[in-house]
């Protein structure tokens, strides 16, 4: 019988109380592949999971992470061995299945992309689903300028001091973009310098660049994570053929905006999937990862264990994350 550690929410008439408990892998669901998980990270989806917010999470006590990066201890399917080391990011991981904060996974096989030879189990991490999510919307870019270089480009990077933020920043700069980044943390200005940004702007000023109904023609691309009245002011300062990638809500559900970006700028809004797309598209992305967009994240992670997780959890769901964080489960 293998027991292994996990951090489960348990939901209670006063809220969500979070410990790290000791569980048995009989009690986790049917699937074809059983994972050791060697690392996890910290995403806003999992601070919401683990906290009960509406509409996450179904079913409690619940083991959040939807992000895992492991060994195979077990397979019933023919194109995964025991001692692959895999990647399994999104799907239902960490939602309703039990996920990536706790030693042990099982999975369907379509969940599970091999881990790429240029990447460790610990920078996978460090990307995540952030990285995945940043590396979507900076390919999305790529295709939509017919995968011309980025080279003399200027960009703009919303949430710049979070995780897709933050490596959506070091990408675009590393591929010779002039990267603005934006942010409500005016003492993280050096940190987004040090990614890369070539400009810093706060939040509360951006209103003063980007003017509604439409603006001065300012940035070529764009990586927003906030949406609200961030993306709609973003939308009014693209240059003509511009494009915004959009992926996260923390800013609201909803913006404002008018027609005149779209047809008077030929701008476009590119919307990013990065849990529910097929794993090949996954997979790409990792291979980029280890090899052509491979980025030195030393400087932006900061690991922890089970029993340091719940006070990152506080501090995401506050909005004082900066960079990555990665769960240490072995």
């Amino acid at each position: 019988m293998t027991t292994y550690q996990a951090l489960e929410s348990v939901k209670t008439e006063e809220g969500n109380i979070l410990s790290v408990v000791e569980k048995n892998v009989d009690e986790l669901p049917e699937g074809d592949l059983l994972i050791k998980v060697s690392y996890s990270s910290l995403n806003y989806k999992d601070a919401m999971s683990a906290s009960g917010m509406p509409g996450v999470t179904r079913n409690y006590p619940h083991t959040p992470g939807i992000d895992a990066v492991g060994e195979i201890d077990a397979s019933s399917n023919n194109n995964f061995k025991e001692g692959d080391k895999v990647i399994v990011t999104g799907y239902d991981l960490g939602m309703n299945t039990a996920g990536g904060f706790g030693q042990y996974i099982r999975v369907p096989a379509g969940w599970a992309t091999p881990l790429p030879d240029g990447l460790s189990e610990n920078e996978s991490m460090s990307l995540g689903t952030a990285g995945l999510t940043a590396g979507l919307s900076v390919h999305a870019l790529e295709t939509y300028r017919g995968n011309q270089d980025f080279e003399g480009t200027k960009s703009i990077v919303t949430g710049a001091t979070g995780g897709v933020g933050s490596i959506a920043l070091m990408l675009l700069s590393k591929l010779n973009s002039e990267v603005t980044a934006i942010t409500g943390k005016k003492e993280q200005a050096d940190f987004l310098t040090g990614l890369g940004a070539s400009e810093v702007i706060l939040r509360e000023d951006l209103q003063e660049v980007a003017r509604k109904p439409i603006g001065r023609s300012i940035w070529d691309l764009g990586v927003d994570v906030v949406s609200g009245d961030m993306l709609a002011m973003l939308l009014t300062s693209l240059t003509p053929g511009g494009a915004v990638a959009c992926s996260g809500l923390v800013g609201g559900p909803s913006f404002e905006s008018s027609i005149f970006p779209f047809i008077l700028r030929g701008n476009a809004l590119l919307g990013i999937d990065s849990v529910e797309i097929p794993l090949e598209q996954k997979s790409q992305i990792w291979e980029r990862f280890s090899s052509d967009w491979k980025l030195d994240l030393a400087g932006l992670t900061k690991e922890v264990s089970l029993d340091g997780l719940e006070t990152e959890i506080q501090t995401i769901l506050q909005g004082g994350q900066v960079g990555r964080i990665v769960v240490n489960l072995t």
